[in-house]
């Protein structure tokens, strides 16, 4: 068994929102949160890479919350050959224009796309793991989900506690996921550049 958990980490003085993997072998990767929405920046200080690793159920890279709104995130760690990316949050439904239904809400449905995008474009297998319940004045969406390479979801909790359960065979997912066409493979790395200055606030 192989077990993701998010964890407050202490190095020094500083501290970072850090998500560790662990087995019965001991700690075999940590990933730090990079984006920082909203101030997070005020209790914790940013991660600076995305680096997959090797664990018994194949190559694995971790994410925190935001960090998945990016697509360079999901790409960093297929590019450094992630079978499987695993995602935990504390997302909420949104604070501006509450839905009713929390089902129904839009940035559920953002939690959704994310997740089922993260998935589809980088043909890897996506877990997605999230609050629930609710704190003070937050709503938090849950929506656990198992994502196959296809950008299909397998298990998904809805808005409620629980786990997403799935059986697959990782390997042989990947394999028939990028049998024609491999979004890695084709990719043209050549054409992506960006003007000076194009994304400067």
């Amino acid at each position: 068994m192989v077990v993701v958990a998010g964890y407050c980490e202490a190095d020094g003085d500083t501290r970072y929102n850090s998500v560790v993997c662990v087995n019965g072998d001991g700690v075999l990767g940590n990933h730090r949160k990079v984006h920082q929405p909203l101030r997070e920046d005020a209790s914790y200080s940013s991660g600076d890479r995305f680096r997959a690793f090797d664990t018994p159920v194949g190559r694995l890279g971790m994410m925190i919350c935001y960090d998945k709104a990016f697509p360079e995130s999901a790409r960093a760690l297929a590019l450094d050959g992630a079978q499987i990316g695993v995602c935990v949050s504390a997302w909420p439904g949104s604070r501006t224009s509450p839905a009713a239904d929390l089902a129904e809400d839009r940035w559920k449905r953002r939690f959704d796309l994310f997740d089922r995008a993260r998935a589809l474009e980088n043909q890897i297998v996506w877990l997605s793991a999230n609050q629930s319940g609710s704190f003070g004045s937050l709503r938090f969406v849950g929506s656990a989900k198992v994502v196959d390479p296809g950008g299909e979801v397998l298990a998904d909790t809805g808005v409620t506690a629980g786990m997403a359960v799935a059986d697959l065979d990782v390997a042989e997912v990947l394999r028939t996921a990028r049998r024609s066409m491999a979004h890695l493979r084709d990719r043209r790395p050549e054409a992506y550049t960006y003007p000076a200055g194009a994304f400067s606030a």
